[in-house]
């Protein structure tokens, strides 16, 4: 089987793997990162968000041939050492206005919550309504009202 090398959350690792297995595969089942969650495994349900280099992805689609050895993965046990602090900004949001209920797409929320307030950032401008309207991580219990201002509160923060 072929070597494949890459970096998770700060470190530099390698794993003997078929070229088509899902990197989520990878993480949780190899590496025991149980933050990325499956959901759908077809890149609809956005339960396993996580960052490539800075930018939301979602690892269920993503064959771990196609990760390369400066590619650097950020989960959401990641996230906090990205800003040197215990929690990410947008994670202490999301405790302060409470918006987990089952918790199990909230993960991948935090993550496309982050890599979205980074690229509004970029553009120098606030985020908007139709800015959280383009994301499309699925919440079963229907927390949205609270996800969203979560969001802007941790963009606040960030």
């Amino acid at each position: 089987m072929p070597n494949h090398t890459f970096v998770v959350n700060g470190d530099r690792i390698t794993v003997d793997l078929p070229d088509d297995v899902r990197l989520l595969w990878v993480l949780r089942d190899v590496l025991g990162i149980t933050g990325p969650k499956y959901g759908c495994g077809i890149n609809v349900c956005k339960a396993c968000t996580s960052h490539i280099n800075g930018r939301a992805f979602n690892p269920c689609a993503v064959p771990v041939s196609e990760v390369g050895p400066d590619d650097e993965i950020t989960t959401i046990e990641g996230l906090p050492a990205t800003v040197g602090r215990d929690l990410h900004p947008m994670q202490e949001a999301w405790l302060e206005h409470d918006v987990a209920q089952c918790g199990y797409c909230q993960p991948g929320q935090i993550m496309a919550a982050v890599d979205l307030v980074r690229r509004v950032e970029a553009e120098g401008r606030e985020i908007t309504d139709d800015d959280l309207d383009t994301l499309r991580n699925i919440c079963r219990c229907g927390t949205y009202p609270r996800i969203r201002d979560a969001i802007r509160t941790g963009a606040a923060a960030m």
